[in-house]
Protein backbone atom coordinates (compact mmCIF):
# COMPACT_ATOMS: atom_id res chain seq x y z
CA UNK A 1 0.00 0.00 0.00
CA UNK A 2 1.21 3.52 -0.72
CA UNK A 3 0.81 6.55 1.52
CA UNK A 4 1.27 10.21 0.66
CA UNK A 5 3.97 11.93 2.71
CA UNK A 6 4.75 15.60 3.21
CA UNK A 7 8.42 16.58 3.36
CA UNK A 8 9.47 19.93 4.80
CA UNK A 9 12.94 21.46 4.93
CA UNK A 10 14.01 23.25 8.09
CA UNK A 11 17.22 24.67 9.53
CA UNK A 12 17.77 21.33 11.30
CA UNK A 13 17.23 19.08 8.27
CA UNK A 14 13.97 17.58 7.04
CA UNK A 15 10.75 16.61 8.74
CA UNK A 16 8.23 14.33 7.11
CA UNK A 17 4.74 13.18 8.06
CA UNK A 18 2.02 11.02 6.64
CA UNK A 19 -1.35 12.86 6.59
CA UNK A 20 -3.28 9.58 6.21
CA UNK A 21 -1.84 8.22 9.47
CA UNK A 22 -2.36 10.74 12.30
CA UNK A 23 0.72 11.17 14.46
CA UNK A 24 2.99 9.32 12.04
CA UNK A 25 6.05 11.50 11.46
CA UNK A 26 9.81 11.33 11.32
CA UNK A 27 12.84 13.42 10.43
CA UNK A 28 16.32 13.20 8.98
CA UNK A 29 19.42 15.24 8.28
CA UNK A 30 18.92 14.79 4.53
CA UNK A 31 15.87 14.36 2.32
CA UNK A 32 16.86 10.76 1.59
CA UNK A 33 17.32 9.94 5.29
CA UNK A 34 13.95 11.48 6.18
CA UNK A 35 12.17 9.45 3.49
CA UNK A 36 13.82 6.22 4.65
CA UNK A 37 12.89 7.04 8.25
CA UNK A 38 9.22 7.66 7.40
CA UNK A 39 9.06 4.27 5.70
CA UNK A 40 10.12 2.69 9.00
CA UNK A 41 7.68 4.89 10.92
CA UNK A 42 4.78 3.87 8.66
CA UNK A 43 5.63 0.18 9.09
CA UNK A 44 5.76 0.52 12.87
CA UNK A 45 2.54 2.57 12.90
CA UNK A 46 0.67 -0.12 10.96
CA UNK A 47 2.10 -2.92 13.13
CA UNK A 48 0.81 -1.24 16.31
Amino acid sequence: MRYKVVLQHSEEGYSVHCPGLPGCWSQGATEEEALLNIQDAITEYLDA
